[in-house]
């Protein structure tokens, strides 16, 4: 009889935010991107320059991104337009390869992903000059979650979706649509992310959390790191698991090879 074990993974897919939490805050672009905004917010808006950066904080903490608040508030644009100009410009030379996350993430054999609410072409753009793009299964991004025309108006109907169309962290619906894309159950996977909003609408939607940048917890998180590079050290259980998991296989193909030799010798 084949040998089974009632023991299961607790993780089965790690899920990753991109801007501040796979590179440090430090490296510029986080600043270089609202100054990116405030300038296509006046160049292209025409707000006015006295009231652009009280009026940019305002929709970045109500509608989760300045886009999504400028769109629900009545502005139109292009919305390649604006990811050109606002992500097109940042100083990408300041992200180096990094070989020791590039290390920590190929040691851990879960599902990987990347959930960010920025466009494809800002993600990959970072995740190549860290050196990181493959190492993960897929990238759920801004283009991702975008509804289609009938799905918006289905949605609409129904009460589901937001009067604002852009669907980004931390709206619960963008959650939804990201388990519902990537197939996954969020109470097996672990969520790491810089955003406290973001963070506390995952443990919401039955994520373990990981808030990235602090070193202390807040409500919602179940683990702090200050940096994405001390995950072994903040969570040795997923090495732990990983290798468990391993030897656990290991064993099963050793038994099941005794059984197939021993089956040879008696015919």
């Amino acid at each position: 009889m084949e040998f089974v074990t009632n023991s299961t993974p607790r993780y089965e897919c790690l899920v990753f935010d991109l801007d501040d939490t796979l590179y440090p805050l430090s490296s510029g672009l986080s600043e270089a991107c609202a100054n990116n905004i405030i300038e296509f917010m006046v160049q292209k808006l025409g707000v006015e320059e006295d009231r652009v950066v009280e009026l940019n904080q305002l929709l970045y903490r109500t509608y989760g991104t300045s886009m999504a608040g400028l769109k629900a508030i009545g502005y139109e644009f292009d919305n390649d337009e604006y990811h050109s100009y606002v992500h097109g410009r940042l100083p990408y030379e300041n992200l180096k390869p990094d070989p020791v996350l590039r290390n920590l993430l190929l040691s851990l054999p879960f599902r990987k992903l990347v959930f960010s609410n920025g466009d494809d072409v800002h993600v990959m753009r970072a995740l190549k000059r860290l050196g990181i793009e493959d190492c993960f299964e897929r990238i759920i991004s801004f283009e991702t979650l975008k509804p289609k025309t009938n799905d918006a108006e289905n949605s609409c109907v129904t009460g589901h979706l937001p009067e604002n169309p852009v669907i980004c962290k931390p709206a619960k619906i963008a959650f939804e649509k990201a388990f519902e894309i990537a197939q996954l159950n969020p109470h097996k996977a672990l969520f790491f992310d810089d955003s406290i909003r973001n963070i506390q609408t995952g443990k919401v939607m039955g994520l373990r959390t990981v808030l990235v940048g602090k070193s202390e917890k807040v409500d919602g998180s179940d683990y702090a790191l200050e940096s994405i590079h001390n995950m072994k050290k903040a969570l040795p259980e997923l090495w732990s698991e990983s290798n468990s998991n391993n030897n656990k296989k290991s064993e099963r193909m050793s038994y099941l090879a005794q059984i197939s030799i021993a089956t040879s010798v008696e015919a």
